[in-house]
């Protein structure tokens, strides 16, 4: 049996073990909860490292010691089940709870589904045995929740309670009464509403989505428009990479992660589609938050049509698109006179589809942007080899655009093709941007630095 427990750790030490895609996860929730993380793991995940970059967060790579524990509070194990087994084992000899991320045999507190509402906060847990089933009933729970009426019960709870204690009313008779109280301020509410509907109709809005572009990543570069959508949304679908710092724009909404990370969906797009259209129809405000521009790459479109089809009003807030963005924070101009008057943004994600985009492509007379293509990058490259474009036409990779960790390489179309373009200390999960054009030179005039030249030899870069 468990005791469900709400615990401040507010400035106290949490320590995090593990350094991949799940503890930068954990990371998040810990930071939300104001603890103080120190992270250790022999590698981490650049994700981790932008997060402790920006919140002060102590990273140390190198394997778990048992001394790690000395003056936590609590532990998350996020790493291998041997690991979590030390972790366990060292933390039980100090009376210390440990979260272990995916082991329910090596853990002692479970992490879990938590909504926050206007005041209230609520969790659930199945003992670490069903992640999926507490995610689904806490997404249940949240939608039979009142919209905008949980401040006000607060608010009447705590006048209630404030007389409760003068008047020197027991603990048991308390219930019933806050019962009549809440019961009258709804009828009170109710016939508000019912006058305001019988008199001003139009002023009654009902649910509306947003389609709304992130940008690249900085936070600096949201326009003002989708800061406002964040700051009156009800709901938040949001896809990977989209920085903490935009989320927190959204401080009165749910925010449900609903992105691709590493190939892998977290909601297939239809039941995106019908979330989204389900919470508009219940009166909700919903920001369906993109990387970059939403009609960019970012099946918008589909979203749009979606929404059309089922008759749910919708806004497109469009996004700073990292196809220009990304080059132009490197030093490369997308087009330049004299140099290249068109571009074409084009998705790397299937060999197939590159190559029927780029088919009718003259070699070299168009600057040829590639998202969603870093992993491919030689494949692609040796396509457009093997269609005539010449192997010194210059090439640019950039990964992290516009966000702290920001990198570049630059080389040619040879070096694409036999996987010298490197970046330092680059993973998966990091976004990357490849630019293919007499562009790319533009860069060397303006005395932008590459991170590293063709002939370095440091970690291949991937994504």
């Amino acid at each position: 049996m468990l005791l469900p427990l709400f615990l401040n750790l507010t400035g106290r030490r949490v320590l995090l073990v593990g350094g991949g895609p799940v503890a930068a996860a954990k990371l998040q929730q810990l930071l939300a909860a104001a603890a103080e993380v120190h992270v250790v793991a022999p590698e981490v995940v650049g994700e981790i490292e932008r997060t402790a970059a920006s919140c002060g967060v102590l990273i140390e790579r190198r394997p778990f010691a048992a001394a790690d524990l000395d003056g936590a509070w609590l532990v998350v194990a996020a790493a291998t089940p041997e690991v979590n087994r030390q972790v366990a084992a060292a933390a039980e000899e100090r009376r210390i709870f440990v979260n272990a991320v995916d082991d329910p045999a090596n853990a002692t507190a479970f992490l879990s589904g938590v909504i926050r509402r206007e005041g209230v906060t609520m969790a659930i847990s199945t003992s670490g045995d069903a992640p999926g089933l507490t995610a689904l009933i806490r997404q249940g729970l949240d939608e039979l929740l009142p919209r905008r009426d949980l401040a006000k019960w607060i608010r009447e709870a705590r006048y209630q309670r404030k007389q409760w204690k003068a008047n020197g009313i027991p603990m048991d008779a308390r219930r019933p009464l806050l019962l009549e109280a809440l019961n009258r301020l709804y009828e009170g509410q109710r016939a508000e509403s019912l006058r305001l509907t019988s008199s001003q109709p139009s002023t009654l809005s009902p649910g509306r989505v947003a389609l709304v572009g992130a940008g690249p990543g900085d936070p600096g570069l949201l326009t003002r428009r989708a800061i406002a959508k964040l700051r009156a949304a009800d709901l938040v679908l949001y896809d990977a990479l989209i920085d903490e710092k935009i989320l927190r724009y959204a401080r009165h909404a749910q925010r449900f992660f609903v992105g691709k990370r590493q190939g892998r969906h977290a909601l297939t797009q239809d039941k995106i589609n019908a979330l989204m259209i389900r919470a508009a129809r219940r009166g909700r405000r919903v920001v369906r938050l993109k990387g970059g521009d939403p009609f960019v790459l970012g099946r918008g479109g589909e979203e749009a049509l979606a929404l059309a089809s089922a008759g749910v009003s919708f806004d497109v807030v469009p996004g700073v698109t990292s196809a220009i963005a990304a080059p132009a924070l490197a030093g490369i101009p997308v087009t330049h006179r004299g140099l290249a008057s068109s571009f074409l943004v084009v998705s790397g994600h299937d060999e197939d589809t590159f190559a029927a985009a780029t088919a009718a492509l003259t070699p070299g007379a168009t600057t040829l942007i590639i998202l969603m293509g870093v992993a491919r990058s030689a494949a692609l490259a040796q396509h457009l080899l093997s269609r005539g474009w010449p192997g010194g036409t210059p090439a640019a990779l950039v990964v992290d655009g516009s966000r702290p960790a920001q990198q570049a390489w630059r080389g040619t179309l040879d070096d694409l093709a036999l996987k010298r373009a490197t970046i330092d200390g680059s993973d998966r999960s990091s976004p990357g941007t490849i630019v293919i054009g007499e562009v790319v030179s533009v860069a060397e005039a303006l005395c932008q630095p590459p991170v590293n030249k063709p002939n370095k030899p440091p970690t291949a870069a991937r994504g």
